[in-house]
Formats: C-alpha cells, sequence, structure tokens
C-alpha cells in the first residue's frame, strides 16, 4: 500500500515541483530583476541639463541606484544612443523640435521637465523685435540645434545675408560680451547660470520677439512665454516692460527597453526636482503628462496620475521586483495546488489499476501455459505462480475495487482449472508408470 500510495503522491509532487520551477524561470523572464545603475545623457559639461542630472544622481543615490551622466555635443547623438542597444545609455535630455516618434521609434518619454526659451541677446542702441532685423549681422548660434536651423529658416536667414557662426553656451555668451559677435541665440532654462549675468548686463539687451505667436503656429513644438517686467530685478526694473519669447520645451527619454522600476523611480525623481514653481510656470505643471512628439511611458502616466504605488511605498525599489514574483509564485500556487490536489486520487487510482492490470497479464499467462500439454511438476509450478499472484493481489489497498474482483474470481478459477489438470496427470496411466 504504502509503495503504491508514495508513487502517487511523489508523482504529484514532481509535478507540482516542475510547475513551479517553470513558473519561477518564466517569471525570471518576463519580470527581470532591474538593474541597479542608469547611464544618462545630458549635454556638456557645466551647463543646465548637467546642474538638473546631477541633483538627479543624489535623489536616485538615496534610492540605491546610481545614475552614470555622459556627456555629448549634439543632441542627435543622444537619440541615436538611446535606440542604440549597445550603446548601454538608458536615458537622455531632449530638447523639442530635434526628433520625433516617428524618426526615433525606439523612445519613450517621461514628459516634458522645463521650458528652454530661445534667449536673444544683442549689443546696440536700436530696439530689434524681429527676426528678419538680425540680417547683415554676425550671429553666434548653436547650428546644429533644429530650433535655431528653423528660426533661421523661417525669417529668410542664411550664410549668404548673414554672417552665422558656430558659437553656443559659455563660448557664445563670451563672444558677444568681446564684441567678436553682434547677436546670440541661446536655448537654456532661465535659471541658467549663463543667462542671468546676460540679462542683468547693462550693455547688452534681451530681445522682446514680437512675433512670438505667429512662430508657435508655424513651429507647432515651440511655445510663446512671457517674462514679466522687473522678475529678474525687481529694484532695478530688470526687464523694464515685460518680454514675448519662445521656447521649446525639454523631455527626458528613455529607451523602450528600460526596466519598468526604473521608469518608476525617474518619474518619481522628475516629480521632485521639477514639480514646484518656476520662472514661466506654475507648481504641478512639470513633469507634463503629455508629450507632443514621443509616447509617453506608461509607468511614468501612471505615476503622475496616481502616484507611488503600494509596494513602492514601503519596499526599496530593487524589492519589488522579489514582491511581484512572490505574488505571481503564490497565485500559480492556489492555481496550480487545487487541480493537482484534486488529481491525487485518481492519480491513486490509476496506480493501483496498474498494479492490477499487471497482476492480470501475470494470470493470463499462467492461463496460456495451461492450454499446453503439461507435466505434473509444470502443473505443481504453475500452481505456485498463481499463489503468488492471490499474496500480491491481497497486498494491494486497492481491495475494493471492481477490477480487484474480477482477478479474485479469475484466480479462483484458475485454481478449479489447475487443480483438476493436476488430478488428471496423477490419476493418468503414464504419469503412475
Amino acid at each position: 500500500m504504502s509503495g503504491l500510495k508514495g508513487r502517487a503522491v511523489l508523482g504529484a509532487i514532481a509535478a507540482f515541483v516542475g510547475i513551479m520551477a517553470a513558473a519561477w524561470l518564466a517569471l525570471r523572464y518576463f519580470i527581470p530583476t532591474p538593474p541597479s545603475a542608469i547611464t544618462m545623457i545630458v549635454g556638456f559639461r557645466g551647463g543646465s541639463f548637467d546642474r538638473f542630472a546631477r541633483d538627479y544622481q543624489q535623489s536616485l543615490a538615496r534610492r540605491h541606484v546610481t545614475l552614470i551622466l555622459r556627456y555629448v555635443e549634439s543632441p542627435i547623438d543622444s537619440l541615436a544612443s538611446l535606440e542604440d542597444e549597445k550603446s548601454g545609455v538608458d536615458a537622455s535630455f531632449v530638447l523639442g523640435g530635434v526628433s520625433d516618434a516617428k524618426r526615433s521609434p525606439g523612445v519613450k518619454s517621461l514628459g516634458r521637465v522645463i521650458f528652454n526659451p530661445v534667449w536673444i541677446f544683442y549689443r546696440g542702441a536700436q530696439a530689434i523685435d524681429r527676426l528678419p532685423q538680425l540680417e547683415g549681422k554676425r550671429l553666434g548660434a548653436n547650428l546644429d540645434a533644429r530650433v535655431i536651423r528653423h528660426l533661421l529658416a523661417l525669417n529668410g536667414l542664411s550664410s549668404e545675408n548673414t554672417t552665422l557662426l558656430q558659437r553656443s553656451g559659455p563660448v557664445a555668451a563670451k563672444a558677444l560680451k568681446d564684441g567678436e559677435v553682434d547677436v546670440i541665440m541661446l536655448i537654456d532654462p532661465a535659471e541658467s547660470p549663463l543667462i542671468q549675468p546676460l540679462l542683468t548686463d547693462p550693455d547688452i539687451r534681451l530681445m522682446n520677439v514680437s512675433q512670438a505667436e505667429a512662430l508657435t503656429r508655424a513651429l507647432p513644438y515651440l511655445d510663446r512665454l512671457v517674462l514679466p517686467s522687473g522678475l529678474v530685478d525687481f529694484q532695478r526694473n530688470i526687464p523694464a516692460s515685460d518680454v514675448n519669447l519662445v521656447a521649446t520645451g525639454t523631455s527626458v527619454v528613455v529607451r523602450a527597453g528600460l526596466h519598468p522600476q526604473l521608469i518608476y523611480l525617474l518619474a518619481q525623481t522628475l516629480q521632485e526636482e521639477h514639480g514646484n514653481a518656476g520662472v514661466f510656470h506654475k507648481a504641478g505643471e512639470f513633469p507634463t503628462q503629455t508629450d507632443p512628439e514621443f509616447p509617453l511611458a506608461e509607468e511614468a502616466r501612471d505615476y503622475y496620475k496616481n502616484g507611488p504605488s503600494l509596494l513602492q511605498t514601503y519596499l526599496p525599489y530593487w524589492q519589488i521586483t522579489l514582491a511581484k514574483r512572490a505574488a505571481a509564485i503564490v497565485l500559480a500556487v492556489v492555481a496550480v495546488a487545487i487541480p493537482v490536489l484534486a488529481a491525487i486520487p485518481r492519480l491513486y487510482l490509476w496506480f493501483q489499476e496498474l498494479d492490477l492490470r499487471r497482476l492480470y497479464r501475470r494470470l493470463r499467462a499462467v492461463e496460456a501455459e495451461l492450454a499446453r500439454d503439461l507435466s505434473t511438476p509444470q502443473v505443481e509450478a504453475l500452481q505456485a505462480s498463481l499463489e503468488t499472484i492471490y499474496r500480491e493481489a491481497n497486498g494491494l489497498p486497492a481491495r475494493h475495487s471492481a477490477l480487484f474482483f474480477d482477478l479474485l474470481m479469475h484466480i479462483d478459477l484458475m485454481r478449479a482449472r489447475l487443480a483438476t489438470r493436476l488430478a488428471a496427470l496423477r490419476s493418468s496411466p503414464v504419469q503412475s508408470g
């Protein structure tokens, strides 16, 4: 009894363990453990993006995630790196107008995080409020930036009628102060340490873009902003009047395959770092829940809409995956254990029937032997075999089975036939002689 029952139980346990092992391996594939580091492209050293990224570093470090910063000169390089699985890049800042989902399909957005106005600073007494008025001047700008190229082309400015010089960042600001150029175009947040000195320099003027609204209609990825009078310096009333600007939003984008838990952490970090009010936005406006150029990652949208999940509230990020796997395993156990437990009795009966059928085959073998011409010792050997079958049958736990009673009935019939054959052989004159 114990052997048969043991086989049934062992078979059930083996099936159960096999299913659980397969489930765990599948979960490792479908719910992978998040890495402990993120690599992010931030542009050039010392810029505003670099400053934001270093704030992200501190925030992520508190959650035991390392943010590795990588510097590039061109924003196009960052998107190419994001779509290259071998580059090791996970995230990047991207200016509006640089690309979109059609040209960069392997990229998802975590929302726009800040406005980057196009600051047009110039020297001279004559007020300038339209871009075509820059014709013939020496203009320094990052000519690789798509928004700069679009603005120049839209207003008829080209190398044929204007001296266009590749100058960006601190180099452009120095060129304007040194008189190397007449005008510079910078794309930077209002909080940038590069912008503030230019706004307060009495020899440098900020262009009030009178056609700002029209430019946003022509280039939909641009926004119109207003720098209010006196906001830079209330005491000196800088600027002296409201200044219209055009701006492009900056998004934080990630590669499409980035682990969901890391996307949640990045979204949480962005909300902490950019959720407060700024010069051009109110508290809570950033990060945005939409991006006009890239699809928003579902994990980021869920976080911005609903806040942290219960697991995120109480568990470190690296334990969340383990908790999800454990929950999935528990569900799998419940889903698998119930049918397995229900199958054990049937499996037990199946093993019993296997043993009974094995004894039946041995009984048929005895019956087949009885059909031959046998000597007295051969018939006695068959009787011994039959008794062995009987003892084994009585040792089975299936004594309530219909097949068991059929087997006993056939054993009794076979006993009678063997006894008759043996009696005939013993009374035969050949046997007697």
